[in-house]
C-alpha cells in the first residue's frame, strides 16, 4: 500500500493571521497533512500571488496538495461576496468548466467573520478575560473588528502582538467554537471538506 505525501498551502492575509494559524490551526492541519506552509498574501503584488498559486497548481492537479485561502469578511455584505472578490482578485484560483468559473476543487476559501481579532477574542474564557485584564467578556465575537479588539487591550501590553501572544497561550478551542460562528465552522468542517 502506497501512502500519498499530502501538502497544504495556507494563504493568510497578514502577520496577525499567520500568528493565529501557526499557534491554533497548524496542529489541526498537521493531523491531515504531511507538509503545511503558511504564506502571507495581502501585502504582496497580485502578480507575485498569482505566480505562487500557479507554482502549486500542478500539485493540486495531481491530488498532492490542497490550498486554503483565509480572508476576513471585513466590510463585505456576505461570505459569498467576499469569496467572489477574492476569486476576481486572483484569477489563478479559478477552474473554468464550460461557461462556469469556480474555485478548483482542491481550493477552499475560509472567511473569518468579521476579522481575525474576533477569533483571538473568542478563545478566551470569562476567567481568562479577567486575568488578562479585559473587563467585559464577550459571549459572541462574530462582529468584533480590529478597532474594538484594540480598545480592549489592557495598558500592561506594549503592543498588539504582545497582547495576541498572551491570548494564544491560553486559547481554548471549545470556548472559541461557542463564541464565534466562523471559527466553529472551521473546526467542524476543515477535515471533512478538504478530504
Amino acid at each position: 500500500m502506497t501512502l500519498n505525501y499530502r501538502r497544504l498551502f495556507v494563504l493568510v492575509e497578514g502577520e496577525d493571521d499567520e500568528r493565529f494559524f501557526e499557534s491554533v490551526a497548524r496542529p489541526v492541519f498537521e493531523n491531515l497533512y504531511d507538509f503545511v506552509q503558511l504564506w502571507q498574501y495581502s501585502q504582496r503584488k497580485k502578480a507575485k500571488v498569482n505566480s505562487f498559486l500557479n507554482s502549486i497548481r500542478p500539485m493540486q492537479a495531481s491530488g498532492e496538495a490542497d490550498l486554503v485561502i483565509v480572508a476576513d469578511l471585513d466590510e463585505s455584505p456576505c461570505v459569498t461576496d467576499r469569496k467572489e472578490r477574492i476569486q476576481n482578485s486572483y484569477r489563478s484560483l479559478s477552474a473554468e468548466t464550460g461557461s462556469l468559473t469556480r474555485f478548483r476543487s482542491s481550493t477552499r476559501v475560509l472567511i473569518v467573520r468579521r476579522e481575525i481579532e474576533s477569533w483571538y477574542l473568542a478563545g478566551l474564557s470569562d476567567e481568562e478575560c479577567k486575568r488578562i485584564g479585559i473587563v467585559s467578556p464577550f459571549s459572541n465575537t462574530d462582529h468584533v473588528a480590529k478597532e474594538q479588539f484594540l480598545s480592549l487591550m489592557p495598558n500592561k501590553f506594549a503592543a498588539k502582538a504582545e497582547f495576541m501572544l498572551e491570548i494564544l497561550k491560553v486559547f481554548d478551542h471549545e470556548t472559541a467554537r461557542t463564541k464565534n460562528e466562523s471559527f466553529n465552522y472551521f473546526m467542524q468542517n476543515f477535515g471533512i471538506v478538504m478530504r
